[in-house]
This record gives C-alpha cells, structure tokens and sequence, in this order.
C-alpha cells in the first residue's frame, strides 16, 4: 500500500507516515498531492491510503481538485481513506469516497483521527492549543492508528465517515466559511516564505505588498511559517504558530 496525502502544517503527514509504518512494516511509498511523480506513483499501485484534514465536513479544495482533476486514474484503485479533524467532522471520510465512486474506485474503509488545531488566531481555537492537551491528542492517533490497522490486517472494515448516519450528520455539519488571509504591512518583510508555501498560488507581491487572492485552501501554512508572524486568517492577530514537531519530538 502506498500513502498519498495533502497536509497543510504537518497533521496528516504525520498520520500517514505511522499508518504505511504500521501496514507495510517500514515507513516507505509516501507521496504528497504536490509531489511531482505522485500521479505516476497512483497510477502503478493498486492499493492506497488517501489522507487529508477536514474542516467541519468540508475537504480542503485542493484536494477535491485533485480527487477530480485525475479522475481517469482512479478507476479499479482499492482505498482507504484517512481523515484528520480537530474535534468532529460528520462524513469527514464520505466526501472523498463519493467522488473516488463515481470514478470507480473500491472504497476499503474510513478513518477518522484527531489531532491538534493548528488555528491560533482566534480564542476559543487556542483555549485548547496547550502542549500537554495536543501531546495527549497526538500518543492518542498513535494507538489508534495501530489499533485500526491490526483490525483491517484481521479483514475488519472501518467505517468512519462512510456510514448513512454519518452523511446525515456531515450535512448538519456543514456551513459556509467566510475567510480571507490577511496580511499586516507594518510586519511583513516580504520575505516571500508564505509565498513559496502556498500550495494553491494563493498570494503573490503586488505593488511591494504580499496579497491574498481568491484560491486559499485554507492549510494554515502561511500563519504558522511566518517569521514575523504578520497574518491572521479567521482572527485578526496571531496567538499561537503551530509545529507539529514541538509535540512530537518525544514520542
């Protein structure tokens, strides 16, 4: 099995990397949906995880992009689908399978993993970014993700996010997000790090200022990257940058 992901600050990665380790053995055939060779890579396997972050029951557009912007080569592909969520996400799971369906793709199983928020600019976000809490989060999507393989190893199929209830409760989950990165000119420096992190082109200078375009997926690179911490996304000041590896360095 190989791992194809899409991970904005590290999250998916993360779980990806231990779930091809747990399933193959040794952690090895990991692939992200900006790779270069990633299609030829999909294209000569039959078994996949595909992993990405859901935001309440929406996936990022990216990676709906490109589930259909390759839809040719899914046909006859088996996979499993790995979902990262902070708290509940619904049909997390569901809203790639229905599309990897329609393009003939066999649907093994589901899998919903929580993991730490990597939103700090708003409040009610960083009440819970504390390292304890998100280290707690992190050993947790580790016996899980064991768990889970040893069960699929078995024949047992998971179902996270792929069940009627599920599709119900990702509808109820569903709302419009409103949000636009925003960028503070006395801070910036025009370093260009947020620029060339942007996996979806979203920002560029213009006129001697960085700004936000209308293709944002909402990865939370640019917030985390920035020296200067000069942009916010949701809030309007930066109250925690998020790294994964500050939480994971013991483990």
């Amino acid at each position: 099995m190989i791992g194809i992901y899409f991970s904005g600050t590290g999250n998916t990665k993360y779980c990806t990397e231990k779930f091809i380790e747990q399933y193959n053995g040794k952690l090895e055939s990991i692939y992200s949906i900006e790779d270069e060779n990633v299609i030829e890579k999909i294209k000569s396997s039959k078994d996949i995880l595909f992993a990405y972050p859901i935001y309440y029951s929406s996936m990022p557009k990216i990676v709906k992009q490109f589930i259909q912007g390759n839809s040719e080569m899914w046909q006859g592909k088996n996979i499993f689908i790995l979902v990262t969520q902070s708290m509940y996400s619904g049909d997390g799971a569901g809203t790639s399978a229905r599309l990897f369906k329609r393009y003939g793709a066999n649907i093994l199983g589901g899998l919903h993993i929580k993991m730490p928020d990597n939103i700090g600019d708003l409040k009610i976000a960083t009440m819970i970014f504390k390292e304890k809490h998100n280290k707690k989060k992190i050993v947790q999507a580790d016996n899980r993700i064991k768990e889970v393989v040893k069960r699929y190893k078995s024949g047992k199929k998971l179902k996270d996010g792929l069940t009627s209830l599920s599709r119900v409760m990702g509808i109820a989950n569903k709302f419009y997000i409103n949000f636009n990165v925003k960028i503070d000119d006395t801070k910036c420096s025009k370093c260009a790090i947020c620029i060339r992190n942007c996996p979806t082109n979203n920002l560029k200078i213009d006129r001697e200022k960085v700004i936000s375009q209308d293709s944002c997926t909402l990865c939370y690179r640019c917030y985390c990257d920035c020296p200067r911490k000069a942009i916010a996304i949701f809030g309007s000041k930066v109250r925690e940058q998020y790294r994964i590896d500050k939480y994971i360095q013991n483990n």
